[in-house]
């Protein structure tokens, strides 16, 4: 039940709304306020250990104006029967011939959002993606490239656009089978094309080594205070002219961090969580090591536990 204004009760009433006729009824007087509204509430679901002859959906998927039909075209299904089986084979044969011009899009669209997936990105990230992948087809310049390194790339791109990135590495984990160096290329390859399309350069988003602090750390699995003192480190550390990568800041940063609290981390462990290689950490060290008392939260070390740090 929910309130609403009934004008012969003329003040705000409790209403029923009756679903079998669409009606929305006054629970004191009976008046109906509305009638034959439209249910936009959630459609019936079929889970995946449900029959298919009980599908209880009514609808089919949302439309994509990436798609040139809005993806709301008409497939024939196969029914069961003999006069079925007879039937959709004739259909199905007149339906196989007919070519969608989208259908590389729509396998294209299915592999970013399974790598979408796979790394836990949000909805966004994923349209992004489809429509970046879309512009660089649309050039019909892509033909013969790396398919799988291609739409990583698009992937790898969107995030950085959105200010949620990824490494290069976490992208190649998910890109079936695609080295870095090619994601690396079909990246290059993708900015060039855009640029081309728009003439002028395209807008990929600054990486901090503060964008990748919080996930590393869950990896680890630390406390919420080495959290809070690695994030603050990592950010006073912009102050410094430090030429390391923004990934190699971030995972020498927590290893001083934890180097620091009770529950120290082997390098090895911080360079799985972190996709960064231990010779990389250790000179990335050296470099934040001169600065580590003004980087380091007073609240988190006093001066004496960084005086015990071990020297590069």
């Amino acid at each position: 039940m929910s309130d609403a204004f009934c004008s012969d009760c003329k003040r705000e009433t409790e209403v029923v709304f009756d679903h079998s006729a669409g009606d929305t009824v006054c629970s004191e007087c009976g008046l109906v306020l509305e009638s034959h509204s439209i249910d936009e509430t959630s459609e019936w679901r079929t889970f995946a250990n449900e029959s298919n002859d009980n599908d209880p959906v009514r609808v089919g998927g949302p439309s994509n104006p990436l798609l040139t039909d809005g993806g709301l075209s008409t497939v024939i299904a196969k029914p069961n029967g003999s006069s079925g089986e007879f039937l959709s084979s004739s259909l199905g044969r007149w339906q196989n011939r007919g070519s969608n011009p989208d259908r590389g899009l729509i396998l294209a669209f299915k592999t970013i959002a399974t790598m979408s997936d796979r790394l836990g990105l949000v909805g966004t990230i994923k349209d992004r993606a489809n429509e970046i992948y879309k512009r660089v087809e649309d050039q019909k310049s892509s033909r013969g490239r790396n398919q799988d390194a291609l739409l990583a790339a698009c992937l790898y791109i969107a995030c950085r656009q959105e200010d949620k990135p990824r490494t290069v590495k976490e992208i190649c984990s998910v890109a079936n089978g695609a080295t870095k160096k090619e994601i690396g290329r079909a990246k290059e390859y993708i900015v060039k094309q855009l640029g081309l399309e728009k003439g002028q350069s395209v807008e990929m988003g600054t990486i901090h080594a503060g964008d990748f602090m919080r996930r590393f750390c869950s990896n680890l699995g630390m406390n919420n205070q080495a959290v809070k003192a690695a994030q603050e480190a990592v950010k006073k550390s912009e102050e410094f002219d430090i030429r390391r990568s923004p990934i190699s800041i971030a995972a020498a940063v927590i290893y001083i961090i934890t180097q620091l609290s009770d529950d120290k981390k082997p390098l090895k462990d911080i360079s799985i969580a972190t996709g960064v290689a231990e010779g990389t950490i250790r000179n990335s060290y050296k470099d934040l090591y001169p600065h580590v008392s003004k980087i380091i939260p007073n609240w988190y070390a006093k001066e004496e536990d960084l005086k015990n740090l071990s020297s590069p």
